[in-house]
């Protein structure tokens, strides 16, 4: 899948929104776990429902270290952009 302009982040926020089934105000600068309260297992299931949605792969210690929905956004163009 390619990404075109906010193409990628729209779907990250659309995944996520559907997750937490709450209306939630979300940014690049949205941290993950303090701002959306989402704890370990919430986070993999949403990290799991992208990489189905976007055919992608995230390894653990690259999920280890992303903090907000930018960071998020930026790991997945590159994982992305090397397949």
């Amino acid at each position: 899948m390619q990404d075109s302009g906010g193409d990628l982040q729209e779907i990250i926020f659309e995944t996520l929104r559907g997750a937490l089934k709450r209306p939630v105000e979300l940014s690049e600068r949205t941290h993950i776990v303090d701002d959306l309260g989402l704890d370990s297992v919430a986070v993999m299931d949403f990290v799991m429902e992208l990489e189905d949605r976007l055919d992608v792969s995230v390894p653990l210690d690259r999920i280890a270290e992303i903090e907000t929905l930018g960071d998020l956004v930026k790991a997945l163009r590159e994982l992305m952009a090397r397949v």
